[in-house]
C-alpha cells in the first residue's frame, strides 16, 4: 500500500519510476523490474541508472522464523545500500519503522530515539533496528541516506492494519487492552507517502537523522479502532482486558504459534498487546521543519475516505 502510494505520487510529479517487487506494482507510469532482494543481480538491475531509491521493502509480521526476517530486512538492506552505491545512486530513503526504539514502554511526546535491536519488540522490530543502523552507517557524501519511520500507516486498501481491525471485530476477537485509553498517534497512508517524497527532494537537510513521521493526532487506540469499524461497517469492540493479562496472554499465545510452526498470523503476540496499551505518541515539530512538510489529510477526512472505499456515506 504505502510502495504504491509513493511511486503513484513520484510518477504524478514528473518523477521517471522504476518499482522493484516480486509481483506487478500496479502503478500506471511506473517501470517494473520483477524479484526480491536475495536476488543480487535482479537487485543489480532494478538501479542501474538510477539517481535515488526508496527502500520501504520488508518481511512484515507480528510472527516467523527468524532467519526470514534477517534475510529480508537486515541482509536484503545491506546488499541493496552496498548495490546502489555501486551503481552511482546518489541518495537513498530508507524506510524505518518507530518500533526499532520501543522496549515495551509507552512513548510520549518523543522524538526519534535511537534503534535498540538488543531491546526492540519482536523479530520484525530487532531486524529493522538493525537494518536502520546499516542505513545509518551508509550515509556519507557520496550518497546521502535519510531514514524515515512512518508510525502505523493505514487507509483504504490496507490489509496489514484495517482490514485485520475489521476480520477480528467482525468475529468478536478484537478486545481493548486497558479500556482503549492509551494515546497512539498514526498516519493516513497520502502523509506518509508525501513525507518520503520530502526527503527524497531535502535529502542535504535530513540525511544521517532518523525522523518519526506521523498525522501529529494522536488518539485513545479505543477510538481510532472505533472508527476503523464504523468506517467498515462492522461492531467496534466493547470488551476491556487489563493491560497486563493481555501481554501475558500475548506471550504464551506467541510461544504455541511458535512450537505448532502455524503460518497464519496469532490472534495475540506480546508486541501487539504492548503497541494496544501503551501509549506511543511524538513530537513532530523537528521532523515538520526538516522536511518542510506537513500532513495534507486529517484523521477524520482519512476515515471519510476509508468509510468511501467500504461504500459507506
Amino acid at each position: 500500500m504505502l510502495g504504491g502510494a509513493v511511486a503513484s505520487l513520484l510518477v504524478q510529479t514528473g518523477n521517471a519510476v522504476r518499482t522493484f517487487q516480486r509481483r506487478p506494482s500496479g502503478v500506471p507510469g511506473a517501470v517494473d523490474v520483477a524479484g526480491e532482494l536475495s536476488d543480487r543481480a535482479a537487485v543489480q538491475r532494478a538501479v542501474k541508472g538510477i539517481d535515488a531509491v526508496v527502500h520501504l521493502a520488508a518481511k512484515v509480521s507480528f510472527t516467523g522464523d527468524a532467519a526470514d526476517f534477517h534475510r529480508v530486512n537486515v541482509t536484503g538492506t545491506a546488499e541493496l545500500l552496498e548495490t546502489a552505491r555501486r551503481a552511482g545512486v546518489q541518495g537513498f530513503v530508507h524506510v524505518s519503522s518507530p518500533s526499532v526504539a520501543h522496549v515495551g514502554r509507552s512513548l510520549v511526546g518523543v522524538a526519534a530515539e535511537p534503534a535498540d535491536p538488543e531491546h526492540a519488540r519482536g523479530s520484525y522490530a530487532r531486524t529493522k533496528a538493525q537494518a536502520e543502523l546499516l542505513a545509518l552507517e551508509a550515509d556519507d557524501g557520496r550518497m546521502p541516506v535519510a531514514v524515515i519511520r512512518p508510525h502505523i500507516v493505514w487507509g483504504p486498501g490496507d490489509t496489514q492494519l484495517v482490514e485485520r481491525v475489521l476480520t477480528r471485530a467482525r468475529s468478536g476477537r478484537l478486545p481493548l487492552l486497558a479500556g482503549g485509553t492509551a494515546l497512539v498517534d498514526t498516519t493516513y497512508v497520502d502523509n506518509a507517502a508525501t513525507a518520503i517524497a520530502a526527503a527524497l527532494e531535502r535529502l542535504e537537510h535530513v540525511h544521517g537523522v532518523p525522523l518519526v513521521v506521523t498525522n501529529g493526532e494522536p488518539r485513545p487506540i479505543g477510538e481510532l479502532l472505533a472508527r476503523m469499524c464504523a468506517a467498515g461497517g462492522v461492531p467496534e469492540p466493547r470488551k476491556s482486558v487489563p493491560g497486563w493479562l493481555g501481554r501475558t496472554a500475548g506471550s504464551a499465545v506467541e510461544t504455541l504459534w511458535r512450537r505448532s510452526r502455524a503460518d497464519s498470523e496469532p490472534p495475540m503476540t506480546r508486541f501487539l498487546a504492548e503497541q494496544l496499551s501503551t501509549a506511543h505518541w511524538f513530537d513532530q515539530r523537528r521532523t515538520r521543519a526538516l522536511l518542510d512538510w506537513k500532513p495534507g489529510v486529517s484523521l477524520d477526512d482519512g476515515f471519510a475516505r476509508l468509510a468511501q472505499h467500504y461504500g459507506g456515506a
